[in-house]
């Protein structure tokens, strides 16, 4: 009878995942979706001056909407576009229309 390599035979004892992917899908179903807050006029206006203060290279902490849910980011800004309203803090782009509040 011939002997079996140690890698083989530990090999037989690795867990079997037959349903590859099914969790992944349950996770993904019990994902809580939050809908996106309309903010007020001096929320709003807040915000639009906390923008005009932002400068390229600058550290900051920001709340936005991210498809489904908000999210937290903190980051170097490195770019702000005024004319198609949207800024950058690493490599993540952000519309301004997303955005819920900017830590500086």
């Amino acid at each position: 009878m011939e002997k079996m390599s140690k890698q083989d035979r530990a090999k037989q004892f690795l867990p079997f995942n037959s349903l590859r992917g099914y969790y992944d899908i349950i996770r993904e179903k019990e994902k809580e979706v939050t809908p996106k807050r309309e903010l007020s006029d001096y929320d709003l206006e807040k915000l639009s001056n906390k923008i005009k203060r932002l400068e390229k290279n600058m550290m900051i902490k920001i709340t936005y909407y991210d498809t489904d849910s908000y999210k937290s980011i903190e980051g170097i800004v490195t770019k702000i576009d005024l004319d198609n309203k949207f800024l950058t803090i690493v490599k993540t782009k952000i519309s301004f229309s997303d955005i819920s509040n900017i830590y500086l």
